[in-house]
């Protein structure tokens, strides 16, 4: 499919919801590697008996970025013969608009990826696309990360 095909028929999906991931567990073992990886150890993400007597939630949560960098997993953009666009080779992540997180993940939580398509355009190469990216946590009303996700295919 050529580019102009996919450009076609990616914006005739504009505005429809046009993927959701599988619930995926947020662990504590994993929001303690995030912790190490970018040095943010507050208590409130790794220490659990202080985050069960002080904390709001009383119970430890993911880091905001956490949450927001499973977007590749639950987008399923690593997906090896998986591709994100029939063709498509590579995704190269481009950036972000309006990033929030509304709700705090708390350990152990389920959370799934909601993807709606908000804009695609040709670009030198390829298709530049923006997706709204919602975070849905099991049992919670509000999100836990949206953002707008760009990446460039």
């Amino acid at each position: 499919m050529s580019a102009q095909e996919l450009l076609q028929e990616y914006q005739s999906k504009i505005g429809q919801e046009i993927y959701v991931s599988d619930w995926f567990e947020v662990t504590q073992a994993r929001i303690d590697a995030f912790a190490a990886a970018t040095g943010d150890h507050q208590w409130i993400h790794v220490d659990r008996a202080r985050a069960e007597r002080e904390s709001p939630w009383h119970t430890t949560i993911a880091h905001g970025y956490l949450t927001l960098s499973l977007y590749p997993l639950l987008r399923g953009l690593v997906e090896e013969g998986r591709p994100f666009m029939p063709g498509v080779q590579r995704v190269i992540n481009y950036g972000l608009d309006k990033l929030r997180f509304p709700n705090a993940v708390k350990s152990g939580s389920r959370v799934r990826a909601r993807c709606v398509l908000l804009k695609v355009e040709a670009v030198p190469g390829g298709l530049q696309v923006t997706e709204q990216y919602t975070v849905e946590i099991e049992g919670e009303s509000k999100p836990g990360c949206v953002a707008e996700a760009i990446m460039r295919a």
